[in-house]
């Protein structure tokens, strides 16, 4: 039953695989594995991080006609967790998964960070198996387009954007998790900033850890510009 999945994936992508349980491997959760003793697809989490990599940094180059601390920042933004666990819903590859019986009954198939390694283990698959051109077809469907979508977009790295201001001052920003609420394929998380460790700067929301202090800081650039445009306006 699960192989007529996996060929369904396959399909999608218009793949056939030289060593089909490369695909399996990848679709294999560290769950499913101890409980099966089989092999896990973190490995195959390893070299897809690294093809992900480079295949968005070629498309960047080619696409994106900025310096290398532009690309180098864009880039991290397109392979971080939020933006591979979109990739990787966009196609629902957490239908695929081969999950042990308590992950499954936790969520496991929405989860972001479980997702975001799937997808990496699956471009690590295509990669061992059909090689780099066809990684290059596959993320042309799923990942370039979303990419394509934020090329021009405003910089929304506001955590470098605030460190980048208080650091001529030599202050230090600490990000720290103040709650964790919802089911675990739901989860809401509270991001604080503090300057110097005692004052709070700012907190945001998001569905990960990385969103929430990205949104924290986000606030906390809101805050200081405000207060800068009030500043201005007593003087005149």
């Amino acid at each position: 039953m699960m192989n007529k999945k996996l060929h369904e994936l396959e399909h999608m992508f218009n793949l056939k695989f030289n060593d089909f349980d490369l695909l399996v491997r990848s679709m294999t959760h560290a769950s499913y594995a101890n409980e099966n003793g089989t092999r896990s697809n973190e490995r195959l989490e390893f070299i897809g991080d690294a093809v992900l990599d480079l295949a968005v940094g070629k498309y960047l180059f080619e696409h994106l006609d900025e310096p290398e601390g532009v690309l180098t920042k864009k880039r991290a933004q397109d392979v971080c967790e939020s933006s591979l666990h979109a990739y990787a819903m966009s196609f629902s590859l957490g239908d695929y998964l081969l999950l042990g019986k308590g992950e499954e009954k936790n969520g496991g198939r929405q989860k972001p960070a479980l997702l975001a390694d799937a997808f990496e283990a699956f471009i690590g698959a295509i990669f061992l198996d059909k090689g780099f051109d066809e990684v290059y077809k596959v993320l042309d469907k799923v990942v370039f387009p979303m990419i394509r979508k934020t090329l021009r977009a405003e910089d929304n790295d506001y955590k470098s954007k605030l460190q980048e201001l208080v650091q001529s001052d030599k202050r230090t920003l600490n990000y720290v998790i103040v709650s964790e609420t919802g089911p675990a394929h739901d989860r809401e998380f509270v991001a604080r900033v503090y300057m110097d460790d005692v004052i709070i700067m700012g907190e945001g929301k998001g569905k990960t850890k990385k969103e929430a202090e990205q949104n924290a800081a986000k606030v906390t650039l809101d805050k200081l510009a405000e207060s800068s445009l009030d500043s201005n306006m007593e003087m005149e």
